[in-house]
């Protein structure tokens, strides 16, 4: 969790505390992926798939969020939080160096945070730094950050890509050459099929227990089923066809991992597109639309019904899943009140990942019962990032959002839903700098304004299915963090 206690002195943990496993008998990993990074540099490339294969694998952070949600320690050995919450002191692991040899030394990490904060960063890594005044080396191993304002949220963000620590001695790209300090580095991306890790003999850390890790990706879910079946992978990631578990069910070679995750499948609308910009339309096509259905039919009834931008695992939870009840006639009303009583057509742009095809044709079908008329195209996710998410060139969409507490993405400057409510800002600001008990409050606040709204339509939070096979031991349920983290994982022969 961030750190939430204002009264609180100091906060210290120590990496001493964390166990050494046993040494494993090392060998070669096979994992079925889908999503691919659209470039390997996490700071300067959006998207989920980078962080993926990378974080806590190949690029390691100051602190480390646990399948628990919890910050623990891993570049730095402890931190110290003064009285006031705004200046961070954390002190380096003396041990920890990059692949190359380099030192991860106080200078390796300002420079990093530097960069992330830098007009190279994207948007979204840049404004997670939007609240650091100044960032300092004291000495080698010293780093003190100091903020503008008191922030919930800032050490909870430094798990992720924002947090992440690169060589400052490296001279290749890093969107095609990541270094890092890792247990793993990055040997070959063979695009559009994998990308192999190889163990970092030199990793100040525990060791590697794998010689190689593989990430294969697959288009087609069913093709990673089959592959998963015919023993050419140790692990899927995340079953995206729900419907094959029974398929795996053979406890002599797999065990099949039911757990949640962050990853809200939001129906996405174009604000700027003038009938998208009428709240009663918004809430017309929340209205029209059956979610529990939809995830029967499109997801295998694996998925829990969230109506706001924040999952169950969240302190601020609150279930709002039917705050807009399946009422197609009460959405007919709304369209007419609107001046839609006619009819209404949208484009649907979706990626081809696995949920949102299936999802975006059934919800095509249910619109077209109230009058609205769906245009459905589906294209690749590289194009989705520039066309979508780039250049806002849509009325509506549907992608899985899997960052941890990313309410504040409708907040943020030129979000590419073109939505803008300076009450929600001000409220998410408010609950950043607040005691724990108000930014519970508040951001509950925010999430019930965000379905007031009807600033998207949230149809269902993704659930983490991981199929591995029985040798494969350390799989963590919950995908609470935006890596697949592989630090955890072992052979058991």
């Amino acid at each position: 969790m961030s750190v939430l206690l204002a009264a609180i002195l100091t906060v210290t943990l120590a990496a001493c505390t964390r166990p050494t496993p046993a040494p494993e008998e090392a060998r070669d990993l096979a994992i079925g992926a889908t999503a691919e990074p659209n470039g390997l540099d996490m700071i300067t490339v959006p998207g989920a798939g980078t962080p993926f294969v990378l974080l806590y694998n190949v690029y390691e952070t100051l602190v480390k969020l646990d399948g628990d949600g919890t910050v623990r320690p891993l570049l730095a050995a402890q931190w110290n939080i003064s009285t006031d919450r705004l200046t961070y002191t954390f002190t380096l692991e003396g041990r920890a160096k990059f692949a190359s040899g380099a030192p991860v030394d106080a200078e390796a990490v300002v420079a990093s945070f530097e960069r992330a904060r830098s007009s190279a960063a994207t948007d979204q890594i840049r404004g997670k730094w939007a609240v650091v005044d100044t960032i300092a080396a004291k000495d080698d191993l010293t780093v003190e950050v100091t903020l503008k304002n008191p922030s919930n949220q800032w050490l909870y963000d430094m798990t992720g890509p924002a947090g992440s620590v690169s060589d400052p001695t490296a001279t290749a790209d890093l969107n095609t050459t990541p270094a890092g300090s890792g247990p793993f580095v990055f040997d070959a991306w063979d695009q559009g099929n994998s990308i192999d890790l190889v163990a970092n003999e030199a990793y100040w850390g525990t060791p590697a227990r794998f010689d190689e890790v593989t990430f294969r990706y697959f288009a087609d879910p069913n093709a990673m089923s089959a592959a998963m079946l015919s023993g050419q992978l140790d692990i899927i990631s995340n079953l995206t066809v729900p419907q094959a578990i029974d398929q795996f069910k053979d406890t002599s070679r797999f065990t099949t991992y039911e757990g949640t995750t962050d990853g809200e499948v939001v129906l996405g609308f174009n604000h700027a597109t003038p009938a998208l910009a009428d709240l009663r339309v918004r809430q017309a096509i929340n209205h029209a639309i059956d979610r529990r259905a939809l995830v029967d039919a499109a997801w295998g009834g694996k998925g829990t019904l969230i109506g706001s931008m924040v999952p169950p695992t969240d302190p601020w939870f609150e279930d709002l899943s039917q705050a807009y009840p399946f009422d197609p006639e009460k959405a007919k009303t709304l369209l007419a009140e609107a001046g839609f009583a006619t009819g209404l057509t949208l484009k649907l742009r979706v990626p081809n990942l696995p949920y949102a095809p299936p999802a975006a044709r059934f919800i095509a079908a249910q619109l077209k019962d109230v009058g609205i008329t769906v245009e459905v195209e589906e294209i690749d996710f590289a194009r989705w990032l520039d066309q979508v998410y780039g250049q806002h060139d849509y009325d509506m969409t549907i992608v899985a959002h899997v960052e941890p507490r990313d309410m504040g993405a409708f907040a943020a400057e030129g979000n590419y839903w073109g939505y803008s409510n300076p009450d929600f800002n001000a409220l998410l600001l408010e609950a950043d700098a607040a005691s724990s008990t108000e930014q519970v409050r508040l951001l509950r606040e925010a999430a019930r304004m965000l379905s007031d709204d009807a600033a998207a339509d949230w149809l269902f939070l993704l659930p983490n299915i991981i199929i591995a096979t029985n040798d494969i031991s350390g799989i963590q349920a919950n995908q609470i963090s935006l890596s697949f983290d592989l630090t955890k994982l072992a052979a058991r022969n």
